[in-house]
């Protein structure tokens, strides 16, 4: 017993999953209580089950299958029933290229359930290994999955569907509409802003973006292409005949009490028709800018520019950057009886008491350009522009806030001083631009580390200067991820704002109308206090509050 202990101490130390000294401190355990070493490091927090259980699958040479990362196929799980997996403890996962059927175990040398398995499924049985308490909830999840699909589907060739009557009736039948609520139901619980259907040559894949990243949540049969794609179709107000050109459509729905809004979007690809679902919330949000991430020093220059009674803050970065996010918690924020706020968006993401929204509408006239002039007519202290996309709408935006009004708005540009040049570039004289902008505030999304399963360590000196830490003041100690149940094995759960804040002062106002470069425009800003975005989100991760490698992923 010792000497096994012994054995799998070494290998989980060759393979960097233990430290020696890790390793020690389990062995006097596992001496004194008997316990066999695996728990014994289980026990302690130096492993986790999955890991251990990876380096013996090496060993013994079989795979290790981390459902996290590993998605099971549905046509595997066709060919087992689930009272078989629930029985045995296993979990079908794939067909391998030599076409067995490959099945996750906790026991795979339960020489029974793969004699059961090989009779019952007719297929040659490949074993892997994988903990009891991942094939348990692989079998809850992906067996309910399959529940909601008709076992004809499953079994049959996809159908050239031709008939549109055919197809509405396929796309209305119970097993595609529970199925389509299910992925519906799962995304918002699992707190995605996007969900992806996504025909590939075999199969159809459904992803979540979930925290600003792409993470695979199931794959279906081919089978139930055509019906689960019609059937989001028709909840959009689509028409499901037109799968040659791109469609775009909305729906509501109200899931655990809340009221959604789904902007669908369609885009036929080789494989068939690719649907989007963007996820908003339709219900009052309320926002606070300390919910957001923003140093303490950071967020008192940003909240010194909206509290003026007139001029122009702008939020700029790339599409999905939290920028509309950042512009309802700054009117939140000024959001009283006393005021008279107005907004025009496209389209109203969050609906906010006690403040006017108007949604473009482009087929009737509604432009962001067209809602301005008659705000204008209306007396109001603050107005929200959703984006500043033209000439027209940077002009009307830039003399409202001239003539006493505050206005916030937001841009696509890379950078806090790019905001500037790019108005200047719109057609906007540079001395209206330098005059009537307070503000630029330049914004990133990262995600925040898991507050269960992150860790400390000490980053090599180096790595810390290529980052970008000054030499003299390098962080010793940094957080990093791990992953674990809470956060899906990412190491990452939610996400917060990098911000770059830039205040127009009066040298900056000389170089807007002297139409001075970006990178000119920059310089100064920093002589004057500005924190990059790569240096505020470097501030987080000393923090604690996210990676390096997070950090260079979200800015270049």
């Amino acid at each position: 017993m010792a000497e096994a202990g012994q054995r799998l101490g070494q290998l989980l130390m060759r393979a960097g999953v233990i430290s020696e000294r890790q390793l020690n401190d389990a062995l006097e355990v596992h001496k004194a209580t008997g316990s066999p070493l695996g728990r014994v490091l289980v026990d302690l927090g130096y492993a986790s089950q999955g890991a251990i259980l990876a380096v013996m699958a090496r060993q013994i040479g079989i795979p290790y299958i981390d459902f996290n990362e590993k998605k099971p196929d549905p046509n595997a799980i066709a060919n087992v029933p689930k009272d078989l997996a629930t029985r045995y403890t296993l979990m079908p996962v794939e067909f391998d290229d030599e076409g067995r059927l490959v099945v996750a175990m906790a026991d795979p040398q339960n020489v029974l359930a793969l004699d059961d398995l090989r009779i019952m499924t007719g297929y040659d049985i490949r074993p892997a290994i994988s903990t009891k308490d991942d094939i348990v909830a692989a079998v809850d999840e992906y067996y309910r999955v399959a529940e909601h699909i008709d076992s004809d589907l499953l079994s049959g060739e996809e159908a050239d569907v031709v008939d549109l009557s055919t197809l509405t009736e396929v796309a209305d039948e119970a097993p595609i509409v529970k199925l389509v609520n299910y992925i519906i139901n799962k995304a918002v619980t699992d707190r995605a802003s996007d969900i992806h259907i996504e025909p590939q040559e075999k199969d159809l894949r459904v992803r979540y973006r979930i925290d600003g990243v792409l993470h695979e949540m199931m794959r279906s049969p081919k089978a139930t292409q055509q019906a689960i794609i019609s059937r989001f179709k028709i909840m959009a107000d689509m028409d499901i005949a037109e799968s040659r050109k791109p469609q775009d459509g909305h729906t509501a729905l109200t899931i655990n009490g809340h009221a959604m809004d789904f902007r669908v979007s369609t885009l036929p690809t080789v494989y068939g028709e690719r649907v989007v679902l963007r996820i908003l919330r339709k219900d009052n949000i309320m926002l606070k800018l300390d919910d957001l991430g923003f140093l303490e020093g950071s967020l008192a220059r940003f909240e010194s520019s909206f509290h003026k009674p007139y001029g122009t803050i702008l939020v700029t970065g790339p599409t999905g950057s939290g920028k509309s996010t950042t512009l309802y918690a700054a009117v939140n924020v000024l959001n009283d009886p006393s005021r008279h706020i107005l907004t025009v968006e496209d389209p109203v993401e969050y609906r906010l008491a006690g403040v006017n929204q108007v949604q473009t509408n482009t087929k009737a006239g509604l432009t962001f350009a067209r809602a301005l002039r008659s705000f204008l007519r209306c007396s109001p202290d603050v107005i929200l522009v959703g984006e500043i996309r033209d000439y027209e709408t940077a002009q009307i935006a830039i003399e409202a806030a001239l003539t006493g009004h505050l206005v916030l708005s937001t841009l696509h540009t890379n950078d806090a001083a790019g905001a500037v040049t790019r108005l200047v570039e719109m057609g906007v004289e540079p001395f209206l631009v330098a005059s009537s902008v307070d503000c630029v505030l330049a914004q990133r999304l990262a995600r925040r580390l898991c507050n269960d399963c992150k860790e400390e360590y000490t980053p090599q000196k180096q790595a810390l200067i290529d980052a970008g830490y000054p030499q003299d003041d390098l962080p010793e100690k940094l957080m990093r991820p791990v992953g674990c149940k809470k956060c899906g094995g990412t190491g990452y759960r939610g996400r917060m704002g990098v911000h770059e804040i830039m205040l127009i002062t009066e040298e900056i106002s000389d170089l807007t109308v002297a139409e001075a470069t970006t990178e000119e425009i920059k310089k100064v800003a920093i002589e004057q206090g500005m924190l990059t975005l790569k240096h505020d989100g470097l501030e987080k991760v000393r923090m604690g509050l996210t990676s390096l490698e997070e950090i260079a992923r979200v800015i270049v």
